[in-house]
């Protein structure tokens, strides 16, 4: 079966897609994008992923290319033509086709608008077995906020990681304190048993996944707070583990070479990703 693509108002197969070598997001990182999950045949917290979309657009002043409207029916589309039950669908937008040069195009320029797909594996209830985590230095900019394409430190922390025998890299601000991972958000529960991730600011990206998570901690009493913890702190922690569109809830069982507590799934982390994968399943959004 051919596998497709949405490529500037056309669905064309995925090994023919292309974009113009002039592409602003080609030429400059000059776009944005968003993930959204799919669970059996349905979409995980569509609406707050696009307004996290509409947020990234604003920041940049980059242009809708397709009404909201528009783009709902493309995913749809997109996930019948590649007959998509579980997996991703991956959208960008960057400013356009223009002669290269920093400052923005003087003349008008239609926004650009791919969309992709990716299928995997159900994710289900059991995290298997945890995954290793590796510190390494916040080197990028101060607008971590904006779901940009410009992902070169994000990749080169990921390597970094993968190297070393871990999954994820946990990124360390200039205080010691935690940020956020290479393309997931962090957290921690403390020895008390308290639920800790770092504010929302300029330095990480306001995870869709970790909002829904803030929801379900509120509905099942969790103790839970935004506050920023360091590195130290995380090696100390009873659980830890990693949110996002593509990890769900996964434990995180080892921090450079350290085995978190006892170095086993904790039943926190285990718990959350039973109710997340519950909330999946619905294709509901949680307020």
């Amino acid at each position: 079966m051919a596998r497709y693509a949405y490529v500037n108002g056309r669905y064309v197969e995925h090994r023919q897609a292309s974009v113009h070598i002039e592409d602003r997001g080609y030429q400059l990182a000059d776009g944005v994008y968003e993930v959204v999950g799919v669970h059996d045949g349905r979409l995980i917290d569509e609406t707050p992923h696009v307004d996290r979309l509409d947020r990234s657009l604003r920041e940049l002043r980059i242009a809708w290319p397709v009404s909201r409207a528009a783009l709902g029916f493309i995913m749809r589309e997109l996930m019948r033509r590649n007959r998509l039950r579980d997996g991703l669908i991956y959208m960008q937008v960057t400013r356009g086709v223009a002669r290269r040069d920093h400052a923005f195009p003087t003349v008008d320029v239609k926004p650009a608008l791919v969309l992709t797909t990716k299928n995997t594996k159900r994710a289900g209830v059991d995290p298997g077995p945890g995954i290793a985590i590796k510190s390494q230095r916040d080197i990028r900019w101060e607008r971590c906020d904006i779901k940009t394409v410009a992902l070169l430190p994000n990749v080169l922390a990921k390597q970094a990681a993968r190297e070393s025998g871990a999954y994820e890299a946990w990124l360390i601000d200039a205080d010691g304190y935690v940020t956020e991972g290479a393309s997931t958000n962090a957290w921690i529960v403390t020895q008390d048993g308290e639920l800790v991730t770092r504010p929302v600011d300029n330095g990480i990206l306001a995870g869709v996944t970790r909002h829904t998570l803030k929801a379900l901690c509120a509905a099942l009493q969790l103790k839970f707070a935004e506050r920023p913890f360091s590195l130290t702190e995380a090696k100390r922690a009873r659980e830890a583990f990693i949110t996002s569109a593509t990890s769900f809830v996964t434990p995180v069982v080892k921090i450079d070479g350290e085995p978190v507590a006892d170095g086993k799934v904790g039943p926190t982390a285990r718990r959350l990703r039973e109710e997340y994968v519950r909330f999946a399943a619905t294709g509901a959004s949680v307020t």
